[in-house]
């Protein structure tokens, strides 16, 4: 379970809060979706998830671990992965092999069953004839693919998608979402997906919305959807049937 408690951010003591005092629980196993418009603190919030961002005001907790506990940071990096939206900016190898063995190496697994997992990896996700191409020469899809492969294979229990598919054409998101789907069935994950499109929220069990750092509305999605109108106005995408319920 992540646990925030009266959380509060900002970027530097004369500027406002980003966050401003959010209580939040997610919960283990509940596909969660968290959507507001630029500027709502969205991907503040995915950043304190993981202890990239520490709290200026208030706490984390991560499975009863606190975020600002300097002898924990790196583990719980590995537990609560986190996936940007541009792949680029998580990319440190010259090699697909090398890219999915870096993490690996960070945590000084022993050479053999480093080699293993790997080929498992490169295998699971597809990789398998691309092992020696650079990451450079991979397809936005196949990038963002290679980044969640490199969370994954340090073994999460939470895997946050910060605006994860937001680069990339209609069918790559789809199969993005879709390897999410079934990492969360085979790997008992428990994802939450920061995104701007109406239609990756309805796949949640729980959807948040944020609006001036503050959470807003906090249910299942087809509820919230159902508030079209005020969602509209914070700038939030809504579905189409929703969008057709709203008067000119």
């Amino acid at each position: 379970m992540i646990e925030t408690r009266d959380l509060r951010y900002r970027y530097s003591p004369d500027e406002p809060d980003i966050l401003k005092g959010l209580n939040l629980t997610i919960q283990d196993g509940i596909f969660t979706v968290i959507m507001g418009s630029n500027g709502s603190g969205k991907s503040t919030l995915a950043r304190c998830f993981n202890g990239l961002l520490l709290p200026t005001g208030g706490s984390i907790e991560v499975d009863g671990t606190r975020t600002d506990d300097p002898s924990c940071k790196h583990q719980l990096r590995w537990k609560v992965g986190l996936v940007l939206q541009d792949p680029n900016c998580q990319m440190t190898s010259m090699t697909v092999e090398r890219e999915l063995a870096f993490g690996l190496e960070s945590i000084r697994m022993a050479p053999d069953e480093m080699h293993a997992q790997v080929g498992e990896y490169l295998r699971r996700f597809g990789f398998e004839d691309r092992r020696n191409d650079s990451p450079a020469s991979l397809s936005g899809g196949e990038k963002q693919r290679l980044a969640i492969a490199s969370v994954m294979i340090l073994n999460p229990t939470y895997l946050v998608l910060d605006e994860a598919t937001s680069l990339l054409s209609a069918r790559s998101r789809k199969a993005i979402l879709d390897m999410v789907i079934a990492l969360r069935q085979e790997h008992a994950i428990t994802p939450v997906l920061i995104t701007q499109f109406a239609s990756e929220a309805l796949l949640g069990e729980r959807l948040i919305v944020l609006h001036e750092g503050c959470v807003v509305m906090d249910d299942e999605p087809g509820t919230v959807f159902r508030r079209g109108e005020t969602l509209v106005r914070m700038g939030v995408s809504i579905p189409m049937r929703e969008r057709l319920r709203i008067p000119a």
